[in-house]
């Protein structure tokens, strides 16, 4: 039958189907939602499918109640859409979600917490779910399941858990306990997805700190060698080896080159430094400086932060130790922070490590005393208080002394005071007017400053400096020069602490005590004193003098000079006094002849006219030759 090949139902040529072993009849009773509901059988005896009574009791009613079409016929209806209950079509689908929760654990001192990694599921069919630990061997906690499936209540208002209700990287409560959801399966996503639900970014899972360290590969235990500590005590009981060593502490403050004896103990690899003392050296007799101990020679990374003050170092803290390998003649070693230079060994430690390590050589160093830097003797800047040298004294002693005085030049000189009068030069025109007496004790080469009162002047007169000693500028404190009669020159200028006057005039006695003197002063200083009080006679004589060299006569000059006196008339601003001076202190050397070139630059600062016919023809008769200028024929056109 259907185009099917059978065998002909004839006794012994029919066969029983193996395939078949239900034999059966299907269920007419089945739950939905907790409920009970009658249902057809889809399936005879032996699993086979039924194509009868396919119809619902209502339909069979429906049907049943119809009457016949005697016309037309029955209406045609379109067959019924097949019905597919919830439970069949969501049989076996299951959402996955992987989620972790936090659990304390008290009374221990290994965790203070456990993270417990579960997995939820959520059974689509009856919207039931159940928690589920993996289980893991040895781990002493009841682990499986932890919640069984039902339907698990959301609040206390009667709600349950949907699984509109759950997402990735959110919390979920239940029966008190909260759990965090990081991700889910492939299946969940899409299905959430195909809902229309949005879902969060996955999390990673919380690990458990316990479960991570128990997962540190143990300590490796290695075979130890042959060599026993016994047996290295037992072979090298007192054995010492013996380095003779220097520590250079020079470069610090109050350092020295300090002789030790280092001795390493062969019996247990300990190191002592003991300290060399001499008669009479002043230290006290404590000889030991480093105490018998094994000694660090590298540390671990986690030494940093060790309190090496408090607490002692132990072999966890340590990488490295001294051994005898790191002690040589002619190198140096650092040993708890200080640095020793072993130069010399005596002959067993000689002996040692030629056996031991096959070294011979054994060179001696010499040791050459470093010679001591002098340090300079800064000398502090004068602060202005009393004579500089009486302020030196407290640089050279602790108990100052006054400084020594000449008394035989105090007791030659007393009462001879050399007087002189000078003006102030100020960018401030009111003070280039003022006029002082500047008086030189020779007794003690003191110096001191008098203004004579003006009237109306403004100014209050009086002393205006008290008697000291007045350094040069440019002086040093350890090399202090003041100024002399032989510097107070007139035209010179002399800087009094800040202050710059020009000595414009002298008394008599001044130049009747440099000539009376004069191999005591310079010639330029005594010149200048002599053209002060006879500047007339003395331009008179070197005119004289000068004429028959120039190659002009007496009266050539004699009536030009007249001519340009009456032509400077008319130049109202020139003052002869300052001519003379400025002329006569230009003139160092006092030999009455300048360069043509510093002449004119001379003129034109003095405001002389050169240009004028008859003043250049006055400068052309005072030349002598060779560009050189006598210019105490040209000063005789301004007289005094």
């Amino acid at each position: 039958m259907n185009g099917e090949r059978r065998l002909p139902l004839l006794p012994g040529c029919s066969f029983g189907d193996p395939t078949k072993t239900s034999f059966h009849r299907s269920h007419t009773l089945g739950y939905k939602n907790g409920y009970a509901f009658s249902r057809l059988p889809t399936a005879g005896i032996g699993g086979e499918r039924l194509y009868v009574n396919q119809l619902s009791k209502a339909e069979l009613d429906e049907l049943s109640s119809k009457r016949l079409a005697l016309t037309y016929g029955q209406i045609k209806r379109a067959p019924p859409s097949s019905f597919i209950p919830a439970y069949v079509a969501l049989d076996k689908k299951v959402l996955k979600f992987n989620a972790y929760f936090q659990e304390d654990v008290p009374f221990s001192a290994m965790e203070q917490y456990r993270v417990r990694q579960v997995a939820i599921y959520y059974y689509l069919e009856d919207d039931s779910m159940s928690v589920i630990e993996p289980v893991v061997q040895n781990s002493g906690l009841p682990q499986g399941k932890l919640v069984r499936r039902h339907r698990v209540p959301k609040n206390d208002h009667g709600d349950y858990y949907h699984w509109k209700d759950l997402n990735r990287g959110m919390n979920i409560t239940m029966y008190g306990r909260t759990y965090r959801i990081v991700n889910c399966d492939p299946f969940t996503q899409v299905f959430l997805e195909s809902q229309g639900i949005e879902l969060n970014p996955p999390e990673e899972m919380a690990s458990d700190p316990y479960t991570e360290s128990r997962r540190i590969p143990m300590r490796e235990f290695i075979t130890p060698s042959d060599f026993h500590k016994l047996k290295q005590f037992l072979t090298y009981d007192k054995q010492v080896l013996r380095f003779y060593a220097v520590g250079d502490d020079t470069d610090n403050a109050f350092g020295e080159n300090r002789s030790y004896i280092i001795h390493y103990y062969l019996a247990d690899d300990t190191v002592e430094v003991r300290e060399v003392h001499k008669q009479n050296d002043g230290r006290d007799p404590f000889p030991v400086l480093i105490k018998r101990q094994r000694l660090p020679k590298t540390f671990v990374d986690q030494i940093k932060t060790f309190p090496s003050c408090v607490l002692e170092i132990s072999d966890q803290e340590v990488l490295v130790w001294y051994t005898a390998e790191d002690f040589a003649v002619g190198k140096s070693t650092t040993l708890l922070g200080r640095t020793f230079f072993i130069y010399d060994c005596d002959e067993f430690t000689r002996n040692f490590y030629r056996d031991k390590f096959g070294i011979t050589d054994f060179q001696v160093v010499e040791l050459k005393k470093k010679p001591l830097e002098e340090v300079p003797k800064v000398i502090p800047p004068y602060n202005g208080y009393g004579i500089p040298e009486d302020s030196l004294q407290n640089c050279f002693s602790l108990f100052p002394k006054p400084p020594k005085k000449d008394v035989v030049k105090m007791f030659e000189n007393d009462s001879k005071v050399l007087r002189y009068q000078v003006t102030l030069e100020s960018p401030i025109p009111m003070d280039r007017k003022r006029h002082f007496i500047l008086s030189y004790f020779l007794s003690n080469d003191m110096i001191s400053i008098y203004e004579p009162p003006v009237r109306n002047s403004g100014i209050t007169g009086g002393k205006y400096l008290g008697k000291t000693r007045v350094p040069k500028p440019g002086s040093t404190p350890d090399n202090i020069t003041y100024y002399e009669p032989s510097d107070l020159a007139i035209g010179s200028t002399i800087e009094v602490f800040g202050h710059r006057f020009v000595i414009t005039g002298a008394d008599e006695y001044v130049l009747n005590y440099m000539e009376s003197n004069a191999e005591h002063f310079p010639a330029a200083t005594l010149q200048s004193l002599r053209d002060h009080f006879r500047p007339r006679q003395v331009s008179k004589e070197t005119a004289n003098s000068a004429l028959p060299t120039l190659g002009i006569t007496k009266q050539e000059l004699e009536e030009l000079i007249p001519q340009v006196q009456e032509e400077l008339k008319l130049h109202k601003s020139l003052n002869n006094k300052n001519i003379w001076e400025a002329f006569l202190q230009c003139d160092k050397d006092g030999c009455g002849i300048l360069d043509k070139a510093q002449f004119l630059a001379l003129c034109d600062s003095l405001s002389v006219p050169t240009s004028a016919i008859l003043v250049h023809k006055l400068i052309d008769l005072c030349s002598c030759g060779e560009d050189k200028i006598n210019y105490h024929i040209f000063l005789r056109a301004f007289p005094l």
